[in-house]
């Protein structure tokens, strides 16, 4: 079996599909229960407990030669990638902020390319083109603003969250998931604090729902969800990996249609069906031994 291809694919897949789909109930968890205007403080409220947690539980140090890499991958997947991702919330539509980020599974692929001379299968191209024209059509409307700096945040973000799946797939640091997704979030987490001390207002006095919320955030939204992430990482291809953050958009769309009564037309239907489409196509064309 390659290397890079898990001898169970589809379930591995399924299992790290759990996690964007996590992340995609937040955003109803955010708009709904979270006190307004605090985005890094939520982002840090997040990482750096389920982060210290998981430290607490796995008790591991990485190697000294190892520390410098762990920052780096610290940085792009949680600490740089959260905050570029809330700005680009705050200034852009939705919708065009995830049409951006659905150019990631193509970044994994111009990475590969680029440095491992390891050139995309034309299926696997199609399919993340696919994605990116799908979540257009689901998200995008004839109003929507094309707001220069958000647009900049929104490209960086999906440059740094792909550069960091490709990056942890390809240095392979050693530790344990527990312990390799534990450090990432409280580095990250660390990276996050002056920036949620110096930007956001503090919190006012949380209402025992705010209180649910943040436990589900930093709970579900990023020990449970980071944990299975970066076991997929570790045992996926990396453009599967990133084909499958697609997922995250798709499901706050669905949660809003089901409970908040959004509403999603024909046009909005065959977008989401194109990018399931897309999800799928890619973990088939990965899943094949070259």
């Amino acid at each position: 079996m390659p290397a890079d291809i898990s001898p169970h694919p589809w379930r591995d897949a399924l299992l790290t599909a759990c996690a964007p789909v996590i992340w995609g109930s937040t955003y109803i968890v955010t708009s709904e229960f979270l006190p307004p205007d605090r985005p890094f403080t939520a982002a840090l409220i997040r990482a750096l407990p389920a982060g210290l947690l998981l430290l607490l539980i796995t008790r591991q140090l990485p190697n000294r030669q190892h520390w410098w890499r762990l920052w780096v991958l610290s940085a792009l997947n949680i600490g740089v990638f959260q905050a570029l991702l809330f700005v680009a919330a705050y200034r852009l539509p939705g919708g065009l902020a995830a049409v951006l980020g659905a150019i990631q599974p193509l970044l994994v692929m111009l990475l590969a390319w680029a440095v491992d001379r390891r050139a995309p299968g034309v299926v696997a191209v199609c399919c993340a083109a696919a994605g990116v024209f799908g979540m257009a059509v689901l998200l995008l409307s004839p109003q929507t603003v094309f707001e220069p700096i958000g647009m900049a945040a929104a490209l960086l973000g999906a440059v740094s969250m792909a550069t960091g799946v490709w990056l942890t797939r390809r240095w392979q640091i050693g530790l344990p998931v527990l312990s390799m997704t534990g450090w990432q979030l409280v580095l990250g987490g660390l990276m996050l604090a002056p920036v949620a001390w110096l930007a956001d207002a503090p919190l006012p006095t949380l209402t025992g729902a705010q209180w649910a919320a943040y436990a589900y955030l930093s709970g579900a939204g990023a020990l449970v969800a980071y944990v299975l992430w970066f076991r997929g990482v570790a045992r996926l291809p990396s453009v599967a990996v990133a084909s499958l953050g697609l997922l995250s958009p798709l499901t706050a769309v669905v949660l809003g249609w089901a409970l908040l009564s959004q509403s999603m037309t024909g046009a909005s239907l065959l977008g989401l069906l194109v990018v399931l489409a897309s999800v799928f196509g890619v973990q088939w064309a990965s899943s094949r031994k070259p």
